[in-house]
């Protein structure tokens, strides 16, 4: 995993040259199983069709959309509308193993059925766009990469941001010397809890299933649970509660907010950084005082969660050296300390946000701070190839075309995995020794036991 976690500037610069050549490569140099030409249209299948899902396969709709998934019979029915000519199907399973035209798919399901579908549909030997976090467990991430590595197929996770200009100028700005020696950083977001509540235990009522709703394949491989549409009582009245949108808080099907957004924020620095194992993972949460009943249930309302990196030799194409880092994320209102550099009128870590510290300066967002220090300095040198956008770009590469910017084996797997150790750390409340190289905590057995959660009877990886 800490060479497929490594993306040299020679490697970025090496996928710009051939994205260049793209288009003149004849089909029967193509290599890969399922690989068209250019200049024909992928047949793309959705998995999980609300919210993301729906807008993944829009991005895409320029392909032909052959198939659409969903356990839920109204989700279908709505999108049936746009993409008439797809043949709509419930269990992607079934849909995976009868269709046969389907040369991708996109999966935007709940996050504890990523690798599930992920999984299936490589082995199957098609490519695979899916959401962040690519998976639900550490140990999914790693059977996700093999996967990959093994199919030899076009992959691309659905963190965005990774393919903006501001990505690219970021890792060109840390390259360039502009903030010197990086030895912090830190990122977070404020989501609010009612996109998803959390800190609080399961509910105990109830109520009857929906009749468009197959609850027994929403819940796939996590544990059996009953089914409820809404809050009756309490703080949260009125709101769902799990289907369509509010699982992201609930351990047995979301990743919480750091799971949700950390793989947005922190891609770049892993990147331009070349982050490969933690060797310490620690965090504190707003979920430390309460026991099982809501540690064990929900992610925290607010959490701070610190990963250390070890010195190392990176970027073994030009001979750097990076210094150890310390990775933190702040989640709900937390902060770090405001910093000098920033001016007085400038908001601070509201929304999602990141900044990275150097013993010669920061960058906030995209840019060093002050303002007068980005007018000083201009933009750096441009040394990596631009982007033709997040989904074009796994598009081009299911066609034959470079690998995508967050595909499973060079980054978005290594990159969940890591964000992943920190919800261990949050709910085991922990300071963690991490032995990456053999998956394994040193110090905790109860860490290790949620590395690869069971699944459900009838459910299986691969």
């Amino acid at each position: 995993m800490r060479n497929a976690a490594s993306i040299t500037r020679r490697h970025w610069i090496a996928a710009g040259a051939t994205a260049a050549t793209f288009s003149i490569v004849p089909r029967h140099v193509l290599g890969g199983p399922g690989q068209k030409p250019p200049s024909e249209k992928l047949n793309i299948a959705g998995i999980g069709l609300h919210g993301m899902g729906a807008g993944d396969i829009h991005n895409c709709a320029s392909e032909n959309i052959v198939a659409l998934c969903d356990v839920d019979q109204s989700v279908l029915d709505r999108l049936a509308k746009q993409y008439p000519k797809a043949k709509l199907h419930t269990d992607f399973r079934k849909m995976l193993e009868s269709q046969k035209d389907i040369d991708a798919v996109m999966i935007a399901t709940p996050d504890h059925l990523h690798a599930v579908a992920t999984v299936m549909a490589l082995k199957l030997g098609k490519h695979v766009h899916c959401q962040k976090p690519l998976t639900h467990s550490v140990y999914e991430a790693r059977a996700v990469a093999k996967a990959a590595k093994e199919a030899k197929v076009a992959t691309q996770m659905g963190n965005q941001g990774q393919a903006r200009e501001e990505a690219r100028v970021v890792c060109e700005l840390i390259w360039s010397g502009a903030i010197g020696t990086v030895r912090e950083v830190h990122g977070g977001s404020n989501r609010t809890p009612m996109i998803s509540p959390r800190g609080i235990a399961r509910p105990k009522e109830t109520a009857p299933v929906p009749p468009h709703l197959n609850w027994d394949l929403w819940l796939g491989p996590a544990p059996e649970r009953p089914y409820l549409d809404v809050y009756r009582e309490g703080p949260f009245k009125g709101q769902l509660v799990y289907h369509p949108f509010c699982w992201r808080g609930w351990w047995d099907f979301g990743t919480g907010c750091l799971g949700d957004i950390g793989c947005h924020e922190f891609s770049v620095v892993f990147k331009a950084l070349e982050l490969g194992h933690p060797t310490k993972i620690e965090a504190c949460s707003s979920n430390h005082p309460w026991g099982p009943e809501v540690a064990d249930e929900t992610a925290p309302l607010a959490s701070i969660t610190r990963w250390y990196f070890p010195a190392e030799q990176v970027g073994k194409a030009t001979g750097g050296n990076r210094s150890a880092i310390t990775l933190t994320w702040w989640d709900g209102g937390l902060k770090p300390p405001r910093p000098d550099e920033l001016e007085a009128d400038r908001k601070f870590a509201e929304g999602d946000w990141l900044m990275i510290v150097g013993d010669k300066g920061k960058i906030y967002g995209h840019r060093l701070i002050p303002e007068s220090r980005m007018r000083e300095i201009g933009k750096p040198p441009r040394v990596l190839p631009r982007s033709p956008g997040h989904y074009k770009e796994w598009i081009e590469a299911c066609k034959g075309g470079p690998p995508a910017g967050s595909n499973f084996v060079d980054h978005a797997a290594h990159l969940a995995e890591v964000v992943l150790l920190g919800n261990i750390a949050i709910r085991t409340k922990e300071t963690l020794y991490w032995d990456g190289p053999n998956m394994r905590f040193t110090n905790s057995d109860a860490a290790n036991a949620l590395l690869n959660p069971p699944y459900r009877k009838g459910w299986t990886l691969g």
